[in-house]
């Protein structure tokens, strides 16, 4: 199994674990720490990034051209979009909608769907095309796919926890670096590589934020 499919598969067990904390379901409809966003919604956001996944691997090998993984970036209409754009809006709908049947139902599906991509991923090869219905027309290779949902997984799985008042999930140390590095570079792109070197290494020259979105 390549380091790609083994960061993904960390990331989402323990987003599932997360999902089944009393304290999500106890303030499911409550807001959380994201503008516009319940808890329910957030964790039907968080759910999504496992779920779409076993989506991916069943469909027919898309016949879009595959692009690499800051090209994919480049594209995507999400960021930088305010709140209110029609990309967002669609995102925080469908999210309250996979979380429609409720906090044990969300849990059970995604405790599935990690058991069952355990086995499917062994075997999957990791250069194949794959894409999500909502992209554009391109696709990455399954091993990019994975790379972007992990770094999704990481980001809301914390969302998630401070707005239910419970600690972060923790990664292993590998899928860590994983997220982290897929973030600098997101970053550089974003402020230039200079900011970003400031930003780490030297606090009084450091711009004011070297957010990657």
């Amino acid at each position: 199994m390549t380091d790609a499919r083994a960061d993904f598969l960390a990331a989402a067990g323990a987003a599932e674990r997360l999902l089944g904390h009393p304290e999500v379901a106890g303030a499911w409809r409550r807001p959380s720490a994201l503008a516009q966003w319940s808890v329910g919604g957030l964790a039907g956001h968080l759910a999504y990034q496992v779920l779409c996944v076993p989506e991916a691997l069943a469909a027919a090998a898309p016949a879009e051209e595959t692009v690499g993984l800051l090209d994919h970036y480049a594209r995507v209409a999400w960021i930088g979009a305010a709140p209110e754009a029609e990309i967002n809006v669609r995102i925080r709908e469908g999210s309250e909608a996979f979380a429609a049947a409720g906090p044990a139902a969300l849990h059970r599906r995604v405790a599935g769907a990690v058991a069952d991509l355990t086995t499917a991923l062994a075997t999957a090869a990791g250069d194949r095309p794959a894409r999500l219905p909502f992209w554009g027309p391109w696709s990455l290779t399954l091993d990019d796919l994975l790379a972007t949902r992990t770094m999704e997984l990481a980001v809301h799985a914390d969302d998630l926890a401070v707005s239910v008042g419970v600690p972060t999930p923790g990664l292993p140390p590998q899928t860590a670096d994983s997220v982290a590095g897929l973030l600098v570079r997101l970053a550089v792109r974003r402020h230039g590589w200079v900011g970003v070197l400031r930003a780490l290494s030297r606090a009084e020259r450091a711009p004011g934020s070297i957010a990657a979105f």
